[in-house]
């Protein structure tokens, strides 16, 4: 049985994603116009226009890529709620198949996909918990819908039905009625520390600009990569 979806598509008229390729040209990487840019500065600056470009659905979601305790990967896109000069950090169930494997390998990899920018930027690097302070504040700033769901839904587990994660929230909505929602205990915050940072520009015959920023040490050092 296939399972009903909204969007009408008819998977057996999808199109031959072979010849599908276009040619990118909406800008360049020049790092000699600005050789004192630090990753944080020029992911700030890629940041922010892809949140004021009115093409991005959500300009900080990001591709999170994991390993678990058995070595296999794990890929999802999750919501950055935090950019700046420590990394990019991000909220979930601590329980959560991702929660697991970040406790079994504290590393990771994530990727911002800017499509419609002709822009990408991967950053990796260890995983740290969020100050518990900075997560607290966060959590008070959802909106009590996500407070409650979060309550509710034991994250990566699996369930019944729609109807039993339902269940649940009307549950937790009564738990909860007339109080503010406390942080739950295997919720909280974790943190991309990059190692490196690589900034991707799309550009007309395949010649993308690459450019990397790796840290050493204490310092860090910037390479062209060949695309």
């Amino acid at each position: 049985m296939t399972p009903a979806t909204d969007d009408g598509a008819d998977t057996a008229a999808a199109p031959d994603p072979a010849p599908m390729r276009r040619s990118y040209e909406q800008n360049r990487i020049d790092e000699a116009l600005h050789p004192d840019v630090t990753w944080p500065q020029l992911l700030g600056q890629w940041f922010a226009a892809a949140a004021a470009s009115g093409q991005v659905g959500e300009a900080n979601a990001m591709q999170l890529a994991t390993v678990d305790a058995t070595g296999r990967p794990g890929v999802r896109t999750v919501l950055a709620k935090s950019i700046d000069e420590r990394g990019v950090a991000f909220y979930t169930n601590l329980r959560s198949a991702k929660g697991a494997a970040l406790d079994a390998h504290p590393y990771a990899e994530a990727v911002f996909a800017w499509l419609p920018l002709e822009r990408q930027v991967r950053l990796r690097g260890p995983v740290e918990p969020v100050p518990e302070a900075e997560t607290l504040a966060y959590w008070r700033s959802r909106p009590r819908g996500s407070q409650i769901g979060a309550w509710a839904s034991p994250q990566s587990a699996r369930v019944a039905d729609r109807a039993e994660l339902e269940a649940a929230y009307a549950d937790c909505a009564a738990r909860f009625d007339g109080a503010d929602v406390p942080l739950p205990p295997y919720w909280g915050g974790l943190r991309i520390v990059p190692e490196a940072v690589e900034f991707w520009q799309g550009r007309p015959d395949r010649l993308h600009d690459r450019l990397l920023f790796e840290r050493d040490g204490d310092h860090w050092a910037t390479h062209r990569l060949a695309p």
